[in-house]
């Protein structure tokens, strides 16, 4: 296994500098490149910055030294890791790795920081040599908060290379690595956007059939599962229905034919009206939420009706005795019950089918959930929570075809997915297995 030192750092953007500051906070010499660079002065100078900054000791900039792709991309062939962070574009960022494959030395690390884009389209006809050096190190943001890094090898990938990134990533930069295989939007967002696209169809259906509201959804989606207290639609609002709707698109483009996944794709039509109108969130003002901050320093918040197309006063839901917690949920056949059953088994249940096409066992995936997402626990250790005969019952009942992992189980004659205080979980070959730190 080498030793990473030195590094660079390519896009001098949000994640970009965000993986230069936290790589200079951890003693590495970093080079920072872009377009301009201006700009990467100013993103250097920006690291220590505001309330929490990423570079919490000025000393440490000077681990980090700046240039421009025109004049300073031959500098890369000192870096022991070079990680790509330009925009989102497979087709720029083949030509990016093009022009870095003939730069770089023998031996060194080369990562993309995709969020979603196979790795597979990005080296695809490429060099062996990068081939066998290339992979996916997709960093949440804040990087410097978030603690999830997911890596992703490629068809052709040397172990070494992961092997070397993945204590890297552990060990230098204190960050949770979780194992994923490239797929779409790999763990992480292949199950959260899932989750979120999919309740904002069921929400909305349950809206006009239950007359739910905003704040009760997004009150049922937080404490009850332990899921973070923005909710479904706050959440969505700090993402950007912008975003959201690229991820869809995406998705729409790369999730195999059969995916259940492809019934939510694309936003209903109320919230596409919304993204339509440049209602996207908390960057542009408002989305479904909007804060208002008076000249005598009150505050309203309002709700965005998105069946009748206002605003009005928010009215925060207050959680009854039968609605803190899943399993209480489970067991309420009223309309806030029904929805919470809904949206989390199908969640559930497309998250235990995903296994092992996404990730090699449950454990990834569950951490991916709570280190990336901010749910308290993964969607197996919800499963386990709930009870599984529970799901496999609604399963029978419906008629559906038992998902993978639920289907192990049953063969395994096995009643949960972990056992001993989590110290061990249910693999895909129906045998149990130590958890790895």
């Amino acid at each position: 296994m080498k030793e990473i030192r030195t590094v660079a750092v390519l896009g001098s953007g949000t994640m970009g500098t965000g993986i230069a500051g936290v790589c200079a906070n951890a003693g590495c010499e970093v080079l920072l490149l872009d377009m301009d660079q201006a700009a990467c002065d100013k993103a250097k100078q920006n690291l220590t910055a505001g309330r929490s900054p990423i570079v919490k000791d000025e000393a440490l900039l000077a681990n980090i030294k700046t240039g421009s792709f025109e004049n300073d991309l031959a500098a890369i062939a000192d870096a022991d890791w070079i990680c790509e962070a330009i925009i989102e574009n497979v087709d720029i960022k083949r030509s990016m790795f093009g022009k870095i494959e003939p730069i770089r030395k023998d031996g060194s690390i080369l990562t993309t920081n995709t969020s979603g884009i196979p790795l597979k389209d990005i080296y695809q006809g490429m060099p062996e040599r990068m081939q066998q050096d290339i992979a996916v190190t997709h960093f949440f943001n804040p990087v410097h908060i978030m603690k999830l890094v997911e890596l992703v090898p490629g068809e052709n990938t040397r172990p070494e290379v992961i092997e070397t990134l993945g204590h890297f990533l552990g060990t230098t930069l204190k960050k949770g690595v979780v194992y994923a295989k490239d797929t779409v939007n790999f763990i992480g967002n292949r199950i959260g956007c899932f989750w979120m696209l999919t309740g904002m169809n069921l929400a909305e259906k349950a809206m006009k059939n239950d007359g739910l509201t905003i704040e009760t959804v997004d009150a049922l989606m937080s404490t009850p599962v332990g899921f973070p207290a923005t909710g479904l639609y706050g959440l969505i609002d700090l993402i950007g229905l912008d975003v959201m709707y690229n991820v869809g698109k995406n998705l729409d483009i790369n999730l195999p034919a059969d995916d259940y996944g492809r019934k939510f794709t694309a936003l209903t039509d109320n919230v596409q009206k919304l993204h339509d109108q440049g209602q996207l969130g908390r960057k542009t003002g408002g989305g479904f939420y909007k804060l208002t901050r008076h000249d005598d320093g009150s505050k309203t918040m309002e709700v965005f009706d998105i069946t009748h197309h206002h605003w009005r006063d928010a009215k925060p839901h207050t959680l009854s005795d039968s609605e803190q917690s899943i399993n209480a949920l489970f067991s309420n056949d009223e309309p806030n019950g029904r929805f919470m059953q809904d949206i989390m088994a199908t969640t559930l249940c497309y998250t235990a089918d995903l296994v092992p096409d996404i990730s090699i066992d449950i454990v990834n995936v569950d951490r991916a959930m709570r280190w990336g997402f901010g749910w308290k626990k993964g969607p197996f250790e919800l499963i386990d929570e709930l009870g599984a005969k529970t799901l496999i019952d609604l399963v029978n009942s419906e008629g559906m075809g038992m998902p993978k992992m639920l289907q192990v189980m049953i063969d395994a004659d096995e009643s949960t997915f972990y056992r001993k205080n989590g110290e061990e979980h249910l693999g895909t070959d129906g045998n149990w297995h130590t958890v790895s730190a």
